[in-house]
């Protein structure tokens, strides 16, 4: 279980990996500009470049959230009829000494969850209703004690930037590839044709770039948060039978609809599912620890 300076110490660390993130990703794509203002014998492709990066960076910040939510598919709940969802979240943000977030449901069978935003007085928790009609009260407590800690932990800015800056990589890769193979004019310029060749390695390249951050940022935020979670909760075998549930389904249902690579470590489980992450390219974005070492961390090595 994570210790209270690790509970404490996360916030400023997410936020220096932001900011070291969005300066990095800055970088590269003026770089990228430079190689390319050098093969077309255009400096304003390289300030557009630049111009872009500043851009993306802005709506990674100030808009991320709500991209996210929308690639979801994410619906504001009814105060009325989940009316003891928002009475659970808003006692564990409480608890967490948290303002309260606003909450959202996704259609979908699938349970799962996921928080966004900024900071904590810009935050959000989405729940699918699969998840509210498998778990009872206990379990769902845990998970939404779980999405509370990515709030607290600032884990959701780091998260929701790498939403904008991985799809933008992935789409800047493929336009360049493009670009490359059937644009260019400067083929018999030798020093240009050899940064050209620099840059298609690179952007080929960066989509395994982004799968690295994901894989960076994911992995050891889950366990600092189900540990966080138990100390909310006071009760950790919720959330080991939430996520015991939560793979069972996951192991025979459907995966959930509108995941997608670029989101996928925002949720509290694999969105994909055991018997997907096991072929092709979703290995590559395997961003969650195993569920069995995520129970055994929350029982102190107890299996049951």
């Amino acid at each position: 279980m994570a210790n209270a300076q690790n509970f404490y110490t996360e916030k400023s660390r997410n936020i220096s990996k932001t900011w070291l993130l969005m300066v990095g990703f800055l970088t590269f794509i003026g770089f990228i500009g430079y190689i390319l203002s050098i093969q077309y014998r255009d400096p304003g492709i390289f300030y557009v470049a630049i111009f872009l990066s500043f851009f993306m960076n802005i709506i990674g910040y100030w808009y991320s959230d709500k991209i996210a939510l929308r690639m979801a598919h994410a619906e504001p709940i009814d105060l009325v009829k989940d009316i003891e969802l928002k009475r659970m979240v808003e006692n564990i943000a409480i608890t967490a000494g948290l303002p309260m977030p606003k909450v959202y449901i996704i259609r979908d069978p699938a349970p799962n969850a996921f928080a966004t935003g900024r900071n904590k007085h810009h935050s959000a928790i989405a729940v699918t209703s699969g998840l509210l009609s498998m778990l009872d009260r206990a379990e769902l407590e845990g998970v939404i004690a779980h999405e509370m800690a990515h709030i607290g932990n600032r884990d959701t800015l780091l998260a929701t930037v790498v939403v904008i800056l991985v799809g933008l990589l992935s789409i800047a890769s493929d336009m360049f590839v493009r670009t490359s193979i059937f644009g260019g004019r400067d083929s018999d310029n030798k020093a240009g044709g050899i940064l050209a060749i620099i840059g298609v390695i690179l952007l080929i390249l960066s989509p395994i770039i982004g799968t690295i951050i994901q894989l960076a940022i994911s992995r050891r935020r889950e366990f600092l948060a189900d540990a966080t979670a138990a100390l909310l909760t006071r009760y950790p075998e919720g959330l080991a039978n939430a996520l015991r549930k939560i793979e069972n389904y996951a192991a025979h249902g459907a995966p959930l609809e509108h995941a997608s690579d670029a989101t996928a470590h925002m949720y509290f489980a694999n969105p994909f599912g055991p018997s997907k992450m096991l072929k092709g390219v979703h290995k590559l974005f395997m961003t969650h620890p195993p569920t069995e070492e995520r129970i055994k961390a929350l029982l102190g090595g107890r299996k049951e």
